[in-house]
């Protein structure tokens, strides 16, 4: 493993994270159909009242930032987890068939249940939790190892994807209202939504802060592990059940999001290097970070039209898989 970087440049990255973070924040609160100056939301965050700006920042926008940057701090832990303990760098949340079970589970929801509001949050999580529970529990047959979590995962996916395509094939009228939320979105995400979802997400990201030298660990292989005194299995397992987490409480918030977890990692290494002590922390800032400019872009690249941040995402994460899939070739 790489040398620790010097403090300095450590705090330079964790400031300049945070700063675009918040720079984030403030835009996508101010931006939209109607343009708010950044001194009047400032000034209606602490003083909120009656006025249109006021009853827009905190009703429809506030959420609206919180859900982007929770989902995308999330799935860019994530991501950073599942390379690790996998030594995958390829590997993203969708290596566990979480993105593929929420898909199903929004698809069921919009087509046999579509008069029962509110529902798309809580049956996005409990399908990618299901996807996941099918992943983990083929690759714990024979034994727990990287290699059977990423084929396991692969299957799984494969099998929920053919479902959902199946269904929107079959019920194609009624299919046509999911397709927003399967594009990946956090638009119309209010207080309730984040009542439901954030508390799946806000201790696996306490959590994901103290796991760094566990993942540090297992990165070096399982063998190695073991011969330093981890229980590789159970810190593999375990590790993987917090990814699972935190990826499918993202996935409940914003819809199915590739290469978030897959990008946000590979940023995070090339600024601080291999420790998961401190990229773990980075990778949750940008993740946010990241998401919160992709949805503000999202608001702006057709308005007043909504354009799906899953769009926006893939066009930025493709080009991005391939570069790095031909680099790693080399």
């Amino acid at each position: 493993m790489k040398a620790r970087p010097p403090v300095a440049r450590t705090l330079l990255w964790y400031a300049a994270a945070g700063a675009l973070l918040a720079l984030a924040v403030l835009v996508s609160l101010s931006s939209g159909a109607l343009q708010i100056p950044a001194e009047d939301v400032l000034q209606v965050l602490r003083f909120p009242d009656s006025s249109k700006e006021s009853l827009t920042v905190w009703t429809l926008r506030f959420p609206r930032t919180l859900a982007a940057g929770l989902a995308g701090a999330a799935l860019g832990v994530s991501g950073l987890l599942l390379q690790g303990v996998t030594r995958n760098p390829l590997a993203d949340p969708g290596i566990l068939g979480v993105e593929a079970g929420a898909a199903l589970a929004l698809m069921l929801g919009v087509v046999f249940f579509p008069a029962v509001s509110g529902l798309s949050v809580p049956l996005a999580f409990a399908g990618g939790l299901l996807a996941a529970a099918f992943t983990l529990g083929f690759a714990a047959r024979g034994g727990f190892t990287p290699l059977r979590l990423a084929l396991s995962g692969v299957a799984v996916a494969a099998l929920f994807s053919a479902a959902t395509r199946g269904i929107q094939i079959l019920w194609e009228d009624r299919a046509q209202a999911a397709l927003v939320l399967l594009n990946g979105t956090v638009a119309g995400r209010s207080w309730e939504d984040l009542g439901r979802t954030w508390p799946w997400l806000a201790l696996p990201l306490l959590l994901s802060l103290l796991v760094g030298p566990r993942v540090n660990l297992l990165s070096l292989g399982q063998d190695v592990a073991r011969g330093l005194g981890a229980r590789a299995g159970r810190d593999l397992l375990g590790l993987s059940l917090l990814g699972v987490l935190l990826a499918a409480g993202a996935v409940a918030l914003a819809g199915p999001l590739g290469y978030v977890g897959l990008i946000v990692p590979h940023l995070a290494r090339g600024l601080l290097g291999q420790d998961h002590r401190l990229t773990l922390p980075l990778s949750a800032l940008l993740g946010a970070a990241l998401l919160i400019w992709a949805d503000v872009a999202a608001r702006m690249i057709n308005a007043p039209a909504e354009t799906p941040v899953g769009l926006l995402i893939a066009a930025l994460g493709t080009p991005f898989f391939v570069f790095l899939a031909r680099r790693i070739r080399a």
